[in-house]
């Protein structure tokens, strides 16, 4: 197996896993606790010795590969093409952040904070939640491109799920930020995408 290729299809699992949190929590008002808490427990992994150390196993990402496997195959629906729209638009706001190292620092320091919370009360409890969301507010945001987010009204319009859906964002900017680093490209979305299914096929098979 290409172990570039392998880096690179968990890097893109662990993105497409936290835009799939984000359409569940918009379009049915909640989302997958298992995947959610692998999802925000990525943005703590800061020192990963491999690509998986970021997700901790290969099972914790098993949402995000049969997304990335519907979203990148020939019979992808309405809500696929939402995901994929999410997804670009990440890697689209990585690149700019990539060139912000001073709003990078500043990323970095704030979930160093929020750590601390994170020992108190786990990963997934509203206050960590709405601290990360927090964080992604005052800099992502901050960006003239914008993720607008489709759903029900009456879902978005709750604190929490805002809250949920903007540090899944976050999220997800940290899986574009690993995916470039193990040598994701922009163009490979287009002409390697039956490879990474191949390979995100794969990797499900081997849960079974």
């Amino acid at each position: 197996m290409n172990q570039n290729l392998d880096d690179q299809t968990l890097a893109l699992a662990g993105l497409f896993q936290a835009v799939s949190l984000v359409h569940q929590t918009a379009t049915r008002g909640q989302c997958l606790q298992d995947p959610l808490e692998t999802t925000i427990k990525s943005l703590f992994e800061t020192n990963p010795e491999r690509t998986l150390d970021v997700y901790g196993d290969l099972y914790g990402l098993r949402e995000g590969l049969k997304v990335l496997s519907r979203c990148f195959g020939n019979q992808a629906g309405q809500a696929e093409a939402q995901m994929l729209r999410y997804a670009l638009n990440l890697v689209q706001l990585e690149t700019r952040l990539h060139k912000q190292p001073e709003m990078l620092d500043t990323i970095g320091e704030r979930i160093e904070q929020a750590r601390r919370s994170v020992d108190h009360f786990g990963y997934t409890h509203p206050n960590v939640i709405r601290n990360l969301a927090g964080i992604y507010q005052d800099t992502i945001s901050t960006f003239r491109i914008k993720i607008n987010v489709n759903g029900h009204r009456q879902f978005l319009e709750i604190e929490d799920n805002a809250a949920r859906i903007r540090a899944c964002l976050l999220a997800g900017i940290r899986s574009a930020m690993l995916w470039r680093q193990v040598g994701g490209r922009r163009w490979q979305l287009i002409f390697r995408r039956g490879k990474v299914v191949d390979n995100a096929n794969a990797m499900l098979r081997s849960l079974e």
